[in-house]
Formats: C-alpha cells, structure tokens, sequence
C-alpha cells in the first residue's frame, strides 16, 4: 500500500511482552477440537483454504488474557492526528489490534514503533492462516512509494519502523530493489532511525536477499511461521520450512554484524519437541531474534485454532530460547512478528556496533 495516496493508502500492523511465570499446569490449557467445530462454518471454497483443518468452535471463547485495554496516550493521539491529516489508512485501527497503544506510545522504553506493508495489499500466496486477500496478478507496485512512505514516515516521529509486505511473486526479484528503495529513501531523510525489513522468502532467490541485506537496513526479518511438520498445512505450497532457513541463514552471512530475526505462531498443534527442534535449527544459523505469539483464527475458513497456550508457557518459550543462545526473545499470547520485539536490544547493538567501528578508526 502506498503512502499520501488516495488510491492505495499504506498499512500499519503492532503487537505486546511477555509475562514472567513459566509453570503451565496442563489444566490451565484451553483447546479447540477440531472434530467438533460446526459444519455450518465450513463454507467455500474461499482463500485461507478448508476442510479439517478450517471452521471456528463457537462454544470457546478466547480466554481473558488475551483482551487488552483500549490505546490511549499523548503519543498515541499525535500519530493518529497525523494519519488521519495524511489521509492514510491502517490495519492496527481497522483490525483494532491490541497493541497499536504500546507500539505508537513506544512503551516502557520510550521507542515508537510503526509497521508499513509495502508493495500493494495484495498477495500472490494463500497461506491458510492469513487475511490479506490474493490475486495472482495485483496491480504493479507504486513507484513513488519509497519516497512518499520515506516522507510520511518523517513526519510521524518515530524511532523504529517494520517494512513489510504481501508476497509478489509475480516481480521478478520479489520486490527485493523496491524494499531496498525504501529503506534508503528513509534513512536519507532521517538516518537515526532504524529499519527492520519483515520480507517474503523471494522465492529463495538468494541475490534478491543480499540487494535488501546493503541496502542500509538494521534488521533482517523472515517467518518461519511454524514448526516443520505444519508448514505445507499453514503455509503457501511456494514456501518452505528450508527455503526460510536458507534466506535466514544468507542474510547473516551476506553482511558482517546483520542481525536476523524469525517469528512462530503457536497453537497450531505443534508439540513441544517439534518447537525445540525449531529452535534448534535456528539458532544452528545464528539467528539472534525470535518472537512467540498466540495463532488467531482471522475468519471460520482459515486454520482451526487448536489450543491457547497460556502466559505461563509463553514465558518458558522465552527462558528456554534465551537459554539456548537467542540474544532476544520475545513470547507471550498477542507478540506479533511486527511487535516492538527487542527494539531497545537492537539500538543498544547498533551503537555499540557504531562506536566499535569508530575506535577502529
């Protein structure tokens, strides 16, 4: 979506911390039966996919930790007094996400943060799990928008922004020199701000990562999405639980200092060990970010919700990855994979690496 335009105005996604228990009795576990969901919900076919693995139970309701109070705060109410002037639209208010408060007010660190979807709302792919709707031809890309998004996002004052976009498989290098644009049209208008790029896999074109890796960004991001015995169910046939790893594992490579970071939804019927062997893999490629969040079924055709993991497991999720090498991790019910994940941990690195390099001099 494009920035200061009326035809395809940008979008903007957050998400929340983790809580500090990790004891998880398993009583405390909610799951959702997908042999007893309602036939009369399983309508389609539709993008998002159905059959056994699709349908919503309308007897369970999402349990009480994952409702948050309404956003308020001064921060908060500039940047939405800024949208609304720009006239630019946003998936956090449309969808009312639960964290759009802590990531526009900037939290207890003080670091706002704001996620624009690049390249159109339209994806070539269908994972099952997603919303965004799908075509295999959308409309080509904005050439303006790297300068206009560059500008908007000047005006906002904030210190960390997520590029991310629908997959565009249809360009062909994935959209990879459209990000990279982006990101250095940003950082000529405000250099201290930093950038963290939440990218498709490129098809596993491994040129497109190494344009977006020197482009000047600080972070690089790609899903995994979930554990690898899940992926074809969860995922668009295109991606791949080794393509992901590949991408990963090339970005760190491709540029001294990168840092990587990945995201797994959970509540899918993952087990345990499948999640640690996840990690595992992750970490044999050094990636140093890992976020956790709670899989939320967006309408009836998409994935069935199969359990609700509890604060409690989400908490272990982040002990254990910590302990396992992650230099951040970020766990609980309502983390996104564009949530202010280790944004203060990510400037405390960048200035380190800065002043590193300046005592080389």
């Amino acid at each position: 979506m494009i920035p200061q335009s009326l035809h395809n105005p940008p979008s903007i996604t957050f998400s929340t911390p983790s809580p500090k228990r990790h004891r998880f009795p398993p009583s405390r576990r909610i799951r959702c039966d997908a042999s007893s969901v309602s036939l009369e919900h399983k309508v389609g076919p539709q993008p998002g996919g159905l059959g056994p693995h699709t349908g919503r139970d309308p007897n369970v309701k999402k349990p009480e930790w994952l409702r948050q109070k309404a956003p308020q705060g001064e921060r908060f109410q500039e940047i939405k007094g800024s949208l609304s002037h720009l006239k630019l639209n946003t998936v956090c208010e449309e969808a009312q996400c639960p964290n759009i408060g802590e990531c526009w007010n900037g939290g207890g660190d003080g670091i706002a943060t704001a996620t624009i979807m690049l390249l159109g709302d339209t994806c070539t792919r269908g994972c099952r799990f997603c919303a965004v709707k799908t075509s295999r031809n959308p409309p080509p890309p904005d050439p303006m928008e790297p300068e206009n998004t560059a500008k908007a996002i000047a005006s906002w004052g904030v210190d960390y922004i997520v590029l991310t976009s629908v997959d565009r498989d249809d360009i062909p290098d994935g959209g990879s020199g459209h990000f990279a644009q982006t990101v250095k049209a940003m950082k000529n208008l405000k250099p201290e701000i930093m950038v963290e790029c939440l990218t498709s896999d490129f098809r596993g074109d491994l040129k497109a990562v190494e344009t977006l890796v020197h482009s000047g960004l600080d972070v690089f991001a790609h899903n995994i999405e979930t554990v690898k015995r899940l992926q074809r169910i969860v995922r668009d046939p295109r991606a791949g639980y080794e393509q992901s790893l590949s991408v990963l594992k090339h970005a760190k490579q491709s540029k001294e200092g990168m840092i990587t970071k990945t995201s797994i939804m959970l509540g899918l019927g993952e087990s345990d060990d499948e999640v640690k062997q996840a990690m595992a893999d992750l970490r044999a490629i050094n990636v140093d970010i890992l976020t956790f969040g709670q899989y939320l079924q967006p309408t009836p055709l998409h994935l069935t919700v199969k359990e609700y993991v509890t604060p409690e497991k989400f908490a272990f999720w982040k002990e254990y990855g910590e302990s396992i090498g992650f230099r951040y991790v970020a766990s609980g019910p309502l983390v996104r994979s564009s949530y202010r994940a280790g944004e203060l941990f990510v400037q405390t690195m960048i200035r380190e690496k800065a002043k590193n390099a300046g005592d080389c001099l």
